[in-house]
């Protein structure tokens, strides 16, 4: 199974979610605070961690870029913050998911095994094995790293795989569900959570949805990707 780490402050949710998670088989930390957190990630590996937003040293938001820049293992949000504009500031700062609480274990089950599915592949399928190129854009799958004109592209590992998987299939519409289910290893979900990795993702490449250069989205069809110049057919 896999090691987890839980932070949460509140001692009746983590009892709970350690009581749910040691039962499904998972190695189970646990902390109560932010700095603790950052304390258990730098000294030991995790395959991923639950996260409250509502920690009593340090908001979680503030938590999550201090983890990110120390690991990349994958960050489940708990928070009973349903605001949009807070998830999409989270999703926009590194979270691989969210729950809003409450939520059942049923459902946190769920989206622990699509994280770790999409963690353990390395990708969303068996990476190719020759380097990809598309227009000015060249994406090695094998070493992970993307370059635009030459310049290399300072991505996620969710952005990366998103382009990834995108630019193995230049000018192909790609369906939002096919996406959730190849990139996010998920059956269903939010197109918020691709619209806003989709965002991420053109700002690096220099562009937005309103003028694209390699992104373009059709509406109520899916996605593609094309080298600058083609003409985007629906």
């Amino acid at each position: 199974m896999a090691s987890v780490l839980v932070v949460e402050d509140d001692q009746f949710v983590r009892s709970a979610l350690i009581r749910h998670l040691t039962d499904a088989s998972h190695t189970v930390r646990s902390v109560g605070t932010a700095l603790e957190a950052l304390r258990e990630v730098a000294h030991f590996r995790f395959d991923v961690v639950i996260l409250d937003l509502g920690l009593p040293d340090l908001d979680g938001s503030e938590a999550l870029k201090m983890l990110r820049g120390i690991t990349d293992v994958p960050v489940i949000i708990a928070t009973a913050r349903d605001d949009e504009t807070e998830i999409v500031r989270l999703l926009n700062a590194g979270a691989d998911d969210y729950l809003t609480k409450p939520f059942s274990v049923e459902h946190l089950s769920a989206r622990i095994a699509a994280v770790l599915r999409r963690a353990r592949s390395g990708g969303p399928e068996a990476p190719p094995s020759t380097v990809i190129r598309v227009g000015g854009l060249t994406v090695d799958p094998l070493r992970r790293q993307a370059e635009l004109d030459g310049a290399r592209l300072d991505l996620t590992r969710r952005e990366f795989d998103l382009l990834a998987f995108l630019a193995g299939r230049p000018g192909v519409v790609v369906p939002r569900k096919e996406l959730l289910a190849e990139v996010w290893q998920q059956s269903y979900g939010d197109d918020q959570t691709i619209d806003v990795h989709l965002s991420w993702l053109r700002r690096k490449l220099g562009e937005t949805a309103a003028r694209p250069r390699y992104l373009h989205t059709l509406r109520g069809v899916g996605v593609k990707l094309e080298p600058p110049g083609e003409r985007a057919q629906p």
